[in-house]
């Protein structure tokens, strides 16, 4: 799944326009490196969201095209440094 879909998906972020607009300002990183917004999202991945004060780093657990609200924070697990 695209990785601008996959924020909007999980509602890490609340728009998939917005999303894109994080990939394209270089805010968003995978495993390390900054990504587009067509990267492909992959079970393991790290995803670093630098948007606001405090960076959100969380570790994917599974991709799937649908949540619903109560189920969309099951897909990732925040990892605090």
């Amino acid at each position: 799944m695209r990785l601008d879909k996959y924020l909007k998906v999980t509602r890490l972020i609340k728009r998939r326009t917005i999303a894109n607009e994080a990939c394209d300002a270089g805010r968003i990183s995978a495993n390390g490196r900054i990504v587009k917004a067509s990267y492909e999202v992959k079970e393991g991945d790290i995803l670093e969201i630098a948007m606001g004060a405090k960076p959100l780093k969380v570790k994917v657990l599974k991709v799937s095209e649908y949540a619903t609200k109560a189920d969309a924070a099951d897909n990732y697990l925040v990892i605090n440094d």
